[in-house]
């Protein structure tokens, strides 16, 4: 018994650590590209005109879609294991591209967190790689987009 107790004390630790280093880590992330080919970086509001238009794909956790998303989005996880450079590896990286639509000429919207978030970045680059041809990137992010106070959906 006083092990269990002594595990789950263990654990509660380490979660704890985890989220008070989660801040730093994310501070540390150096910003995603502001130039790129292959895709096109769109805008908040030139995000909001394709809402309804186009297949939104949120790349935070779940726990971060949960919050709040743009309105139809779909929550599609990015498993991070590459470095934060344009020239990353995407096979160490977790990215279920099944869930992309069939037609890789359809209209496909990749956001995350903001400037610092690669999971949207490495999304576009991987879809626009697998031949998809209408890739956008919402740079700016849910930080953007709750910025130019348009509506969120929970």
């Amino acid at each position: 018994m006083k092990n269990c107790k002594f595990d789950a004390l263990r654990a509660l630790a380490a979660a704890l650590m985890l989220m008070l280093c989660a801040p730093t880590i994310a501070a540390d992330k150096p910003e995603t590209p502001t130039t790129v080919s292959g895709f096109a970086i769109v805008t908040p509001e030139q995000a909001r005109a394709l809402v309804g238009k186009a297949s939104f794909y949120d790349m935070r956790s779940a726990i971060n879609y949960g919050k709040g998303h743009v309105q139809g989005a779909k929550a599609l996880p990015y498993g991070e294991k590459s470095g934060f450079t344009p020239d990353f590896d995407g096979s160490k990286d977790k990215f279920d591209m099944s869930k992309l639509p069939a037609d890789k000429s359809a209209t496909i919207v990749f956001y995350s967190d903001g400037p610092k978030g690669w999971k949207s970045y490495k999304a576009a680059v991987l879809a626009s790689k697998a031949g998809y041809t209408n890739v956008k990137w919402m740079h700016a992010g849910t930080t953007g987009w709750q910025a130019k106070g348009l509506p969120f959906a929970s």
